[in-house]
């Protein structure tokens, strides 16, 4: 499939989509958004594929709404996307609705989705990172939230989520100032799980990523970031009832003899695909 405003790339079992407008710091458009989603979702019917990555061309990850979206915005065309998802709530009920949205589509990928942030992101581009599993960040580089200096509100859930990743005052603080803060204050925050060097950034992220798709168990992750989303809605007794009918049936598939006798035997495991239905892994 050919794309013009993304760039996907294979290696072994982790894919890469950059976004790829460097001049315009990768800025987001609807294009950008339609080829993410389209290769975020061949991603994830791809049984080859285990983790995801997303990064930035050049020196920034995506510096937030194209500016002729702005525009369009604020001469009175709808231009944000809702005509897509306005209804998502009637479409998908109950817990499934959070996952069917602008960008909480992520949460329900099966597979390990990071965020390789490698320069400035920005508003619409720090609300997409937010709903990335794992955020990982170049040394100085810099985040603001941007709505609030340009007459918006948090966009897409981000006043959801942001508080649930640094707590309450601190999401106040960076969604009502918008100002600018760079990636040490963010890593401190709990926004960001790593910093790394700038020239390092893409190796370690991709380095991580491997390491998850070569070593755990794709039906275990797939499972597991289910649990931490859902349970995020769940009252404890619940999210506890759940986890204990989850864990019965891990102790019946095949991953769980592969993970034991790969670590007894002291060799790299061998785990099956995600299977749809996880019966079919027993």
């Amino acid at each position: 499939m050919s794309h013009q405003d993304i760039a996907v790339a294979l290696d072994g079992r982790v894919l890469t989509i950059t976004l790829n407008r460097p001049d315009r710091l990768n800025a987001w458009t609807h294009r950008m958004e339609s080829e993410f989603r389209q290769a975020v979702e061949a991603g994830e019917a791809d049984q080859g594929v285990r983790a995801i990555v997303v990064t930035g061309a050049g020196r920034g990850f995506c510096a937030g709404a194209d500016m002729d979206i702005l525009e369009a915005g604020a001469a009175g065309a709808n231009s944000d996307g809702s005509d897509a998802t306005a209804n998502a709530s009637e479409a998908a009920p109950g817990i499934e609705a959070n996952y069917a949205w602008r960008f909480s589509y992520l949460l329900r990928v099966r597979k390990p989705i990071f965020a390789a942030i490698n320069g400035p992101i920005a508003g619409i581009g720090l609300c997409f990172a937010l709903y990335c599993d794992l955020r990982l960040m170049a040394d100085g580089a810099r985040l603001t939230t941007a709505f609030a200096r340009r007459g918006l509100i948090a966009e897409w859930g981000s006043a959801w989520v942001l508080p649930r990743l640094v707590g309450t005052a601190r999401a106040l603080d960076l969604l009502m100032s918008a100002r600018t803060f760079v990636a040490e204050e963010a890593l401190e925050m709990g926004l960001l799980n790593a910093v790394h060097p700038a020239d390092e950034l893409l190796d370690r992220v991709l380095a991580y990523a491997t390491d998850l798709a070569v070593n755990a168990s794709p039906t275990s992750l797939a499972i597991i970031k289910q649990q931490v989303y859902a349970d995020a809605n769940r009252p404890l007794a619940a999210a506890e009832d759940q986890a204990i009918v989850l864990m019965r049936e891990s102790l019946e598939r095949e991953d769980f003899a592969e993970g034991v006798a790969s670590f007894v035997e002291r060799r790299p495991p061998s785990f099956a695909p995600y299977a749809d239905d996880p019966a079919a892994a027993r």
